[in-house]
């Protein structure tokens, strides 16, 4: 409740009120199970409502959610009300608006993919230092690509899309390896099981609507359902600091306001920073710090201030600190560090205080107009005004249904992101028919009732695909069979994150090229080369079998021989293996004769050098080198003695 303008949060032997001005210096709310931190966070909440500052709060044990009703009389609360010296005292409802992550318990919050950031997804998601930097290439190319990450539907196609293509991105974003984008892949699977498949999507939460006034100019209190959020400490942390940053950005520069534009206060908070990787905490503290400078409050509720990182708790100057137990040695020291946060008061000790305090007693401490630290001093907490009793599933509904935010974000929306486009990109590049390898195809020589083709179809390892060819000049005999070359449907690969309800490719056509011969003749035949993995061309004998209507080679013609049998599935794809293997078997060979010409070349020039170095290394040598030494040497004398001489001869002709 408001005194003289303030929040009215206890009483000691006087009211202790915390100064509108200095709430966006943040605060701590401290103390053991069951000491009464909830209390104080409902009262400082409906004093900030009171005040025209809008509220968010995150309510993990339900009973948050009574602030949408008015408080109920009791003799515990009058005698509460006549210690702390309250002269009149009104229970009243606060404007509640309902939030949950899973959408059952109030209206949905999302956020899309980008908006999260590769940062605060790698804490979620739980990845280390070289997954993390994977995860940064995935945003990377999905930014220069125009891909929009979205939902987790984007993000698993994006990690499926660059783990096939990591040899095209290695050089210009570094290394992506298959163990780090399946190490994503299964840490994306677990939270998609945590629920982050509803909490990833669109349309995505303005924060902006939660800076809300009521008619009355009463600051509206957002409450985030998170009874379920809280099984999943990484993402209920994630999200809130999601939150902070989001705000961060949104909000101008507004110096010292009269009251903060918005106050946060998050329970439980040791979990913000439980395994919170350096750079993650470098960027909260940074947030803490300046968002100050936004007008915003931040509120931490938690059990043990040493929960909170040094380097905030400084930070934090309105303080309420409920009873401690010092049940052990570390309990006793947390106490000691606990009372040493307080400007001290002579009246009592405050270390022994600590541990001594009632149920809904507390140690408090607010800045006052100068912003120092107040003496801190032990007073009763004010009760709520409003229920302190969990609303039932009826009132909550009916809240929703009058909430100004009905209908807003209830219905998801799935617009073109990342997955569509890679998968229209996918239906793209399929070719009109199927593609089929060499083994597959099957040639029948039953006799044919059409005209002489203008080519026949033969695969091309260079493109993958079959390619038309012309067909040799062979005399025309209308009346016998012909061969037929059938080209059966391929089966179809679907990538792994397209749905399978997707369409499928349409059924690759047969095709049929028929080639009158005669009974007898030597015709072109496409023999399959394994070493090669390649068709080639030789020129077969071939007559007409009687038995059965097909061709077959001259010498191997019995009246009972059956059609050859198609190959299996398994079997084709063994001898495109093997094909395969002997390509990559050839090339390995001609790397190989190619580094022995190296090895022999770079043989020879040490042997060169080494018997030029034997040769002048010799008798022979040695004086062989010292004549052309001695010889330079009397040539280059015989110059100098010239020189000299001529020199002289000139001197003696100017002087005489």
């Amino acid at each position: 409740m408001l005194y003289e303008g303030k929040i009215w949060a206890a009483t000691s032997d006087k009211p202790v009120c915390l100064l509108p001005q200095m709430a966006n210096r943040h605060g701590l709310i401290a103390g053991a199970t069951g000491t009464g931190k909830t209390v104080s966070l409902k009262v400082l909440a409906e004093g900030f409502s009171e005040m025209g500052v809008p509220v968010f709060l995150a309510d993990i044990k339900g009973d948050l959610s009574g602030m949408v009703e008015s408080g109920t009389h009791s003799d515990a609360i009058a005698n509460r009300l006549a210690g702390c010296g309250v002269p009149s005292f009104q229970y009243r409802e606060f404007p509640t608006v309902f939030w949950d992550v899973y959408g059952k318990q109030g209206h949905p919050i999302r956020a899309t993919v980008s908006e999260m950031g590769p940062t605060l997804l790698a804490r979620m998601l739980g990845l280390n230092e070289t997954q993390t930097g994977v995860l940064n290439i995935l945003f990377r190319v999905a930014d220069d690509e125009g891909m929009l990450l979205l939902d987790l539907k984007d993000l698993k196609a994006m990690l499926a899309y660059v783990g096939e293509n990591a040899r095209d991105y290695t050089l210009d974003y570094g290394n992506v390896t298959s163990a780090s984008i399946g190490a994503i892949q299964r840490a994306v699977a677990v939270l998609e099981d945590q629920g982050g498949d509803q909490f990833f999507g669109e349309p995505a939460l303005n924060i902006a609507d939660w800076l809300q006034l009521d008619g009355d100019g009463r600051g509206v209190i957002n409450i985030l359902a998170a009874d379920k959020l809280f099984q999943s400490p990484k993402m209920y942390s994630t999200f809130l600091l999601w939150m902070l940053s989001e705000l961060y950005e949104l909000l101008p520069e507004a110096g010292d306001l009269d009251k903060p534009r918005m106050v946060f206060f998050f329970d439980e908070a040791h979990l913000l920073f439980n395994d919170c990787p350096r750079a993650l905490l470098e960027k909260l503290e940074q947030v803490v710090r300046l968002i100050r400078s936004k007008a915003v409050g931040v509120y931490y509720i938690t059990q043990n201030p040493c929960d909170i990182p040094m380097s905030i708790l400084g930070q934090l100057g309105n303080r309420i600190q409920h009873a401690l137990r010092a049940y052990t040695p570390l309990d006793q020291k947390a106490v000691r560090t606990a009372a040493q946060t307080f400007r001290i008061n002579p009246a009592f000790n405050t270390e022994e205080a600590i541990t001594t305090l009632k149920t809904g007693e507390a140690l408090v401490s607010f800045l006052d107009a100068e912003g120092a630290p107040g003496i801190v001093e032990r007073a009763t907490i004010l009760p709520p005004q409003s229920s302190m009793e969990a609303i039932d599933a009826d009132t909550r509904a009916a809240e929703l249904q009058s909430s100004p935010f009905a209908g807003v974000y209830d219905k998801p929306v799935d617009r073109e992101s990342a997955y569509e486009q890679l998968a229209a990109a996918f239906q793209r590049q399929q070719p009109s028919f199927q593609s089929v390898t060499p083994a597959q195809v099957q040639v029948s020589t039953a006799a044919p009732s059409m005209g002489k083709p203008q080519g026949f179809m033969i695969f091309d390892p260079t493109t993958g695909g079959y390619v038309q060819r012309e067909l040799p000049q062979m005399d025309a005999v209308p009346q016998q069979a012909a061969p037929t070359i059938a080209m059966p449907q391929a089966p179809v690969f679907t990538p792994s994150f397209m749905d399978s309800s997707a369409p499928a490719a349409p059924s690759a056509p047969i095709l049929q090229v028929e080639q009158p011969v005669p009974q007898t003749q030597t015709m072109p035949v496409m023999v399959y080369d394994p070493s090669t993995g390649q068709y080639k061309q030789q020129m077969m004998t071939m007559q007409l079998d009687p038995a059965t209507g097909n061709y077959v080679p001259a010498a191997s013609a019995p009246a009972t021989q059956q059609p050859a049998k198609p190959l299996t599935a398994r079997e084709l794809e063994k001898q495109r293996k093997e094909a395969e293997k002997a390509r990559k078997a050839a090339e390995k060979a001609e790397k190989e004769r190619k580094a022995e010409e190296r090895r022999q070349r770079a043989d020879e020039l040490r042997e060169e050098r080494a018997e030029r170095a034997r040769r002048n290394d010799s008798v022979l040598g040695r004086i062989k080198n010292t004549a052309i030494s001695t010889a330079t040497r009397t040539v280059t004398s015989d110059l100098t003695r010239g020189i000299t001489r001529g020199l002289l001869g000139s001197l003696k002709n100017i002087f005489n």
